[in-house]
């Protein structure tokens, strides 16, 4: 096992902005270096008797040739690596320098447009601070673990943790590429869902559908009615898994059987759009299943913090909801509940034709 270091390295990284641009460092020039072939900002290990600042101050200069004269603390970013790596990082971004720049030792030095930053060859979790100094968030503090192959295995922000998905190919196998939630739905990465639709079934055969209404604070589609139950496949559970969490999670429910939840196969989701003021690229593979049980709303232990209401609907007015979302807010897929129809029917059939097994 590989020994853990127990005292932290500390260490400063700066981020030097011009309008819509950031100063980057492409590292290529040193050999056995861990950042090699990744590009970073400039910064380096603090000396004995040295703050953050002066450190800062001291490390671009040796770097870049220029002179801060307008910089900012962001963050404090701490990094544990199971290879033995222990570090605290000073974050900085600084908008005002002077001076004549020169060629860095450590790589090569390249103003780049900030919204070009997020497909260089980073690390997962430097993608995460972009993505909070995109959004302007207050100072932070974010704890990055990477295991010994530098995958991201835990991104813990102001003590919480963030989700990581499994980011995958076009054939819906898996990259290896673990993403933070936010980093992948603003680059648009590919990733795993699961939305599992609960239905009743009438004396008249059509079926009612189980909505719920997401909270006004969820990252898209805020106050819209949804799927009954739905939601990411973290990184390293499996679909199956992913089901049975996100039913107890929301709607405080465990199937005494749940081989009653049937697949209904993989749904292709793809949409740009906005919400609370940030850009949100969705491209999914959502895995649907569906579920035939009566359930009581009211006597639901619902989720609060993700959603506020759970409410039986007409299937027929589910489609008209989902042509037109005026009728009520919605974020419901009309394509989607067509292939949710076909599997009701699939499964109710099922369900009625199937025969106990005889006694021998």
């Amino acid at each position: 096992m590989t020994q853990m270091r127990r005292t932290p390295e500390l260490t400063t990284l700066c981020y030097l902005e011009d309008g819509d641009r950031y100063l980057m460092l492409h590292r290529v020039k040193k050999k056995n270096d861990v950042n090699h072939d990744r590009w970073i900002g400039v910064g380096g290990h603090i000396e004995f008797g040295e703050s953050p600042e002066e450190c800062i101050l001291r490390e671009t200069k040796e770097e870049t040739g220029l002179s801060l004269t307008s910089f900012r603390l962001r963050g404090a970013v701490t990094f544990v690596s199971d290879r033995g790596d222990f570090e605290y990082m000073f974050l900085f971004t600084a908008d005002g320098f002077t001076g004549t720049p020169h060629a860095c030792s450590e790589g090569e030095l390249e103003w780049l447009p900030k919204e070009k930053v997020f497909s260089l060859n980073l690390w997962e979790g430097d993608r995460i601070f972009f993505r909070l100094l995109a959004e302007n968030a207050p100072f932070f503090s974010l704890k990055l673990h990477y295991d010994e192959k530098d995958t991201l295995r835990e991104a813990v922000l102001d003590g919480k943790a963030l989700e990581l998905f499994d980011i995958l190919n076009e054939d819906g196998t898996k990259s290896g590429i673990v993403r933070e939630r936010g980093v992948a739905h603003r680059d648009g990465s590919l990733h795993q869902t699961v939305h599992l639709w609960i239905a009743r079934k009438k004396a008249d055969g059509t079926f009612d559908l189980l909505l719920q209404k997401r909270s006004e604070d969820k990252d898209c589609y805020p106050g819209c009615w949804d799927i009954s139950s739905a939601g990411h496949v973290p990184a390293g559970e499996t679909r199956e898994q992913a089901v049975l969490r996100e039913l107890s999670e929301e709607l405080g429910v465990v199937p005494e059987d749940p081989s009653e939840i049937r697949d209904a196969g993989p749904f292709r989701i793809a949409f740009d759009d906005v919400f609370h003021g940030q850009p949100f690229c969705d491209r999914e593979i959502a895995e649907l299943c569906v579920w035939i049980h009566d359930l009581d709303p009211e006597g639901l232990p619902i989720q609060r913090e993700e959603l506020t209401e759970v409410r039986w609907f007409p299937f027929s007015r589910c489609l008209q909801m989902a042509k037109d979302r005026s009728l009520l807010p919605n974020c419901l897929v009309y394509d989607e509940l067509l292939r949710v129809e076909e599997a009701l029917a699939e499964s109710s059939q099922a369900a009625s034709t199937r025969q106990p097994e005889s006694g021998r």
